[in-house]
């Protein structure tokens, strides 16, 4: 028998218990997966850029800024490029099916935001051939089914047209990709010209104007100008970076990195609670045991390693099983969902796996090592 061998041993012989342990940390470490990878994709850790910048109005949202607006940023000599964008917020089919669409100028985002979201000259030529075509990205296209010369139809209730409907009929004129996986591909590009000449209110404004600031040029620097810009203006802007907004706009509803540190510290408490106090009742089950192998000549830095090597065997295989289903899990929802499971929620959670291993198991090891050999025979 083999130092490891009796590990396994004794992680094997209450199997039903062990499975039960397993399980329990599976299913935390599946939390923690979806939960990280929720953060990680909703506040853009893994696609959104801190040196685009997005100019609004300062009274918020849902108040428009004046296209003419545009001219005065694009005058700034610290401004590579800019373009407006309008949001429509409707959905297909169904009210429960949301889809957005960005209005904006094809080609000025290429020069501004191609890169990052896979556009090409080919995909912005196609778009521009007709006033109705849309770029749609891969992962709301999966989604709902869709490719390229398919008709589709928005509703959008709070974005009537000039005729009274609130149907907007667009032809599919390509898919973007996206940089990498963690780039939201879960929207509608339009053309600007399109939807600005078709709605019934708020022509010639924007929602926002996209900014790329010229090489060298500080985009903080860059923000707080174009803010003292419009300060006595009858439109004041607010300029952030992407990061800042994403994380603005979910702060209006909730503080998201708070929640997620709370419910995956209620997992994780409640299960070093389960598992301590599972490994002690085991090592009390085998104090003759201990005693037996103190006697056979095992020392106390031995009889260590041996709890230890049992709890982490616990954690990897429970946290390896829910780590798994964490990734399938993004995998299938993941484009939906904006889920990014990346390289990084995964380092943290194999940290954890280590860190909550030794913690568990060092309780039951203490007590463990500390066991008179007398004592460990007076049990029999």
């Amino acid at each position: 028998m083999t130092f490891l061998g009796l590990a396994r041993k004794n992680a094997g012989r209450k199997p039903f218990r062990t499975l039960l342990l397993m399980v329990c940390v599976a299913v935390a470490f599946l939390i923690y997966g979806l939960t990280s990878s929720f953060l990680a994709g909703s506040q853009g850790s893994g696609g959104a850029s801190d040196v685009l910048l997005g100019v609004m109005s300062a009274a918020g949202r849902t108040q428009p800024l004046p296209l003419a607006s545009m001219a005065r940023i694009a005058g700034d000599p610290g401004v590579a490029a800019v373009t407006s964008t309008t949001r429509l917020r409707g959905f297909v089919d169904v009210e429960k099916n949301v889809v957005a669409v960005s209005a904006t100028d094809p080609r000025a985002l290429l020069t501004i935001n191609g890169k990052e979201l896979g556009l090409t000259p080919d995909l912005v030529d196609a778009i521009g051939a007709a006033r109705d075509r849309v770029l749609v990205g891969r992962a709301l296209a999966e989604t709902q089914g869709w490719s390229v010369g398919q008709r589709i139809t928005v509703t959008t209730p709070q974005t009537a047209r000039e005729d009274g409907g609130h149907n907007w009929r667009f032809e599919i004129a390509g898919i973007f990709e996206g940089e990498n996986a963690s780039t939201d591909t879960y929207f509608i590009i339009a053309r600007y010209d399109y939807v600005n000449a078709a709605r019934a209110r708020d022509k010639d404004t924007a929602d926002a104007f996209v900014v790329r600031p010229r090489h060298g040029v500080p985009p903080g620097e860059l923000a707080a100008r174009i803010d003292a810009g419009f300060a006595n203006s009858a439109a004041p802007t607010r300029t952030q970076s992407e990061k800042q907004f994403l994380d603005a706009f979910l702060r209006q509803y909730a503080d998201v990195g708070l929640i997620v540190d709370l419910v995956v510290g209620a997992s994780f408490v409640t299960l070093l609670l389960i598992v301590v106090n599972t490994m002690v009742f085991a090592m009390r089950e085998r104090t003759f045991e201990i005693g037996l192998l103190k006697t056979l000549g095992f020392s106390r830095g031995a009889l260590l390693v041996l709890v230890l090597s049992e709890t982490l065997f616990v954690f990897l295989v429970g946290g390896g099983v829910g780590l798994a289903c964490a990734r399938l899990a993004t995998e299938l929802a993941g484009p939906a969902l904006g889920l990014v499971f990346s390289a990084l929620v995964l380092a943290k959670a194999l940290a954890l796996i280590l860190g909550l291993g030794l913690v568990t198991g060092a309780l039951p090891a203490i007590n463990a090592m500390r066991t008179p050999v007398t004592a460990a025979f007076r049990t029999r």
